[in-house]
């Protein structure tokens, strides 16, 4: 059996095995304030029918992506297309766009690379997608309300190779 992850699971994976294994093996799942105060924050984040144009700055909200490659699906929070000669051709629209992927989190920057792993395997699901490169994203966090750049480097991509190879191997135990 192939079994798709939820990307989001990632994060979780990576900030604590347990609490992905209670959430996406056993269904342990139950909202509490800081999950309501998450979703409050990405309410307008993942609304799709909000999609602007500012310049050379399109922007689109809740995104559904996927990787057959890595076996995962998801959604973006927001994806910034800036004008650029490197980017990738847009259905409906002139010119050439780059993809930029922006994850919003509820709380403050972790001491680990949970939060960048999760919007680099975005990243690499936009690549797939789209069939280009795409070397940075943002993680904007709602506490301090200020993005903080992510490069995605080649030991990111490999820690999150890594991480959902385990993951797939644990779900199919």
């Amino acid at each position: 059996m192939d079994t798709t992850l939820q990307l989001s699971g990632l994060q979780h994976f990576l900030f604590c095995r347990r609490q992905w294994a209670l959430i996406h093996i056993e269904k342990q799942w139950h909202e509490n304030y800081y999950t309501i105060s998450g979703q409050q924050l990405h309410e307008r984040a993942h609304n799709e029918a909000l999609t602007e144009l500012r310049g050379n700055l399109l922007i689109t909200r809740g995104l559904s992506i996927f990787s057959h490659t890595l076996r995962i699906t998801g959604k973006c929070d927001v994806v910034e297309f800036r004008l650029s000669e490197n980017g990738v051709p847009l259905f409906g629209r002139e010119g050439r766009w780059q993809p930029f992927p922006v994850e919003y989190k509820r709380g403050e920057p972790k001491a680990n690379n949970c939060d960048a792993a999760q919007l680099c395997a975005q990243a690499i699901c936009l690549e797939e997608m789209f069939c280009c490169e795409i070397p940075q994203g943002a993680l904007f966090y709602g506490q301090d309300k200020r993005r903080a750049a992510v490069t995605f480097t080649p030991e990111l991509r490999l820690e999150v190779g890594s991480a959902l190879s385990e993951m797939h191997e644990l779900i199919k135990r």
